[in-house]
């Protein structure tokens, strides 16, 4: 799908993830998609329906009624974390209220919180100290989940 989209003059970014797979005689590096059955499109409004028509795609990936929008310099971060990393693991984090988790980033760094409210891009983080309670929103990609909390 990706060398069809590119003969037909769309940028595209498919990732490719290297992965070690063991044969019966030997094990080999492989590129694989990184996300399967996606591959990343620049294009304006008026060339959807042409990508659409691609043998292959489906439909685009959406949020809030619109086409996801990919920022780069996300893009630009999946291609250099692939160009240092080999047999990555694409894991979806499902954010809950409640939720134990560590802050990874900013300002709050190594902090710990309970998850309070779901955004789209964004989690509402309860932060207990000094007897008051600090709400922070905080980017989801900055939260590591604790595990469960035994005190429930």
């Amino acid at each position: 799908m990706h060398q069809l989209l590119l003969q037909k003059g769309v940028e595209s970014y498919c990732p490719l993830n290297k992965v070690h797979r063991k044969w019966s005689d030997r094990i080999k590096l492989i590129e694989e998609p990184l996300f399967k059955s996606y591959v990343f499109v620049r294009i304006e409004e008026d060339r959807r329906t042409e990508v659409r028509m691609t043998e292959g795609v489906i439909n685009f990936v959406y949020g809030d009624g619109k086409p996801a929008v990919i920022k780069d310099k996300e893009i630009q971060a999946i291609q250099r974390f692939l160009s240092e990393y080999e047999d990555v693991e694409v894991v979806k984090v499902n954010w809950k209220p409640n939720e134990r988790v560590m802050i990874t980033g900013g300002a709050l760094i190594n902090t710990e919180g309970r998850v309070v409210q779901v955004g789209s891009k964004t989690v509402k983080v309860m932060i207990e100290s000094l007897d008051y309670l600090l709400l922070a929103k905080i980017d989801k990609s900055k939260l590591i989940p604790l595990g469960e909390d035994k005190t429930k």
